[in-house]
């Protein structure tokens, strides 16, 4: 199909910005609507082709428009615009178009901007598609002034106030994005240098969760020379899971310290669940990793099993060692949580990971492992770092929409 010859003969106006907002391509019928040339547009920065009308002193087109390509590029989403005033210089008079002089029309535009994402899921480009309602708008504002008129400039009115709210709205949870942003690189942990093992992890919060989540990975060596690696996965999303999870994950990284192997850490911080708002479903998965015995020790607490995929081609479920989430045993007489050991062989592949890696509704969870086993099944040969990257993209992760927050950790044994 000739792609080139479907955009230009698209009847929508339709404008397209790199992520520095410089026009790449435009269709005819925007060159129309505008009434420009494609020379004109193409290579220019989209405000110094549009500027604002310098004699309207409420000009906001270009701050609207700026504001909503922002948004694209900070989202991956599309964004619907209220209408618009935005005028455009005369045709005829370039050189004071250039340089944001001359003279303009008034002209009324009904906006949508669309993200065209990469194999990685950020923004390569932006589609600015436009409708001018100029016309409508005029003519609406020449018949008489009867109560269904007053209606439509009722509704204009309000249709710019909501458009100002709505700046206001973004910015203040732009604020807040920063402010938990900050929160969740302080609560994760860098992976701390001089491990010897190569390891690679991945996070991946759920769409519309401000970019934060109650999922949490650590790996660190122990003071006798083994190496402990934990995932976990709080219930819920945004902020109020990642502080939850942050309590969580320091606990369990402080038990693992102190006391005898995994299933004892999860013992320590299923007690602790108890006294945390919000922490009773979460889950948790720790192993430890013995090189000199060449063993793995695990303990599950309604987590998603573990995969080791063996040195000699196969992979396995580390699910000998599972229970209930942390907070969900109901016994009254005290049930030490289960531990297992497996061995392994060097050139073996450790990953451990959270459900939302797996899980996809209306699909049973074992699909999911066996998806993601049949990746690193095939896949194996990878580093770490290229290996989790192909995991999450074989999974729908990597550029998808994801529900459910993902965490993910990768060990070369």
């Amino acid at each position: 199909m000739d792609y080139e010859a479907l955009f230009e003969a698209t009847p929508s106006p339709n404008l397209v910005v790199g992520p520095d907002l410089v026009i790449v391509a435009v269709n005819r019928a925007y060159l129309k609507a505008t009434r420009t040339r494609r020379g004109d547009l193409l290579g220019r920065h989209i405000f110094d082709a549009f500027p604002d009308n310098p004699a309207d002193p409420q000009a906001t087109g270009t701050r609207n428009l700026g504001a909503s390509l922002e948004r694209v590029l900070a989202t991956g989403e599309r964004d619907s615009m209220a209408l618009q005033k935005y005028d455009i210089p005369v045709p005829g008079e370039e050189s004071g178009a250039r340089r944001g002089e001359g003279r303009f029309e008034e002209r009324y535009w009904s906006p949508i901007n669309i993200p065209v994402l990469g194999p990685d899921g950020s923004v390569q480009m932006i589609i600015h598609r436009v409708e001018d309602v100029t016309d409508f708008v005029q003519g609406r504002a020449q018949v008489p002034f009867t109560h269904t008129e007053a209606m439509d400039a009722d509704l204009y009115t309000r249709a710019q106030e909501l458009q100002e709210l709505n700046e206001r709205l973004r910015e203040a949870h732009a604020r807040e994005r920063a402010t938990a942003l900050a929160l969740q690189q302080a609560m994760l942990p860098a992976l701390v240098p001089g491990l010897h093992l190569r390891v690679a992890v991945r996070y991946r919060p759920a769409v519309g969760s401000l970019n934060v989540c109650g999922d949490w990975y650590e790996v660190f060596e122990l003071p006798d020379g083994r190496i402990a690696a934990a995932v976990g996965d709080v219930v819920g999303q945004g902020l109020e899971a990642a502080c939850v999870m942050g309590q969580l994950r320091s606990a369990l990284s402080a038990a693992i310290r102190v006391v005898e192997g995994p299933a004892k850490a999860l013992e320590a911080l299923g007690l602790y669940a108890g006294s945390i708002e919000g922490a009773l479903a979460a889950t948790a998965v720790q192993a430890v990793i013995d090189r000199s015995k060449r063993t793995i020790a695990y303990s599950c607490a309604g987590h998603p099993p573990p995969l080791l995929l063996r040195a000699e081609g196969d992979v396995v479920q580390l699910d000998q060692a599972t229970d209930p989430p942390l907070g969900a045993r109901l016994e009254l007489e005290h049930v030490e949580r289960p531990e297992a050991v497996l061995p392994y062989t060097p050139g073996g592949i450790l990953v451990l990971y959270t459900d939302g890696l797996i899980e996809r509704r209306g699909e049973d969870i074992d699909a999911g492992i066996g998806r993601l086993a049949e990746s690193l099944s095939r896949n194996g040969k990878l580093e770490p770092e290229a290996l989790a990257d192909v995991l999450l993209i074989d999974l729908g992760v990597m550029g998808g929409t994801v529900a459910d927050d993902t965490a993910l950790v990768v060990i070369a044994l």
